[in-house]
């Protein structure tokens, strides 16, 4: 466990830690999809499951991890950060896909890249900002 600690110590760029953590985060969020088409939902109820697990799971491993803040009462700004997140990645791809020859696979990466980039600066400027 120290090893993995002092590897972590050496990643002191915040974007750094933000990526890792994404890394993370989709492995929570896409085990506990898998999990629950596993126990027998649907794709519906697993996918609602696993986001609304995942929006909190994110919030502590993000705000602990990233940001080093254990504020629980942030909690309503870093969801707004998400469903932001979520309009801007539908709005991208909907522009790519239907103003342009691109297809939403592509569509989907860019809007990724982008949204991942908004995620980073919303929650270091709104949610987790030092006071």
């Amino acid at each position: 466990m120290s090893k993995i600690k002092d590897i972590w110590n050496k990643i002191d760029s915040q974007f750094i830690r933000f990526a890792f953590v994404g890394i993370l985060n989709t492995a929570f969020g896409y085990g506990g999809y898998c999990l629950m088409l596993w126990i027998g939902l649907s794709y519906w109820w697993a996918t609602l499951i696993a986001n609304v697990l995942g929006v909190v799971f994110n919030f502590k491993t993000t705000g602990v991890l990233v940001f080093k803040n254990h504020n629980n009462w942030l909690f309503v700004r870093f969801a707004l950060c998400y469903v932001l997140a979520y309009f801007l990645n539908i709005g991208i791809i909907a522009l790519f896909t239907h103003f342009t020859t691109i297809n939403q696979y592509i569509s989907g990466f860019a809007a990724t890249v982008c949204v991942a980039l908004f995620s980073f600066f919303f929650q270091k400027f709104i949610v987790f900002r030092d006071k």
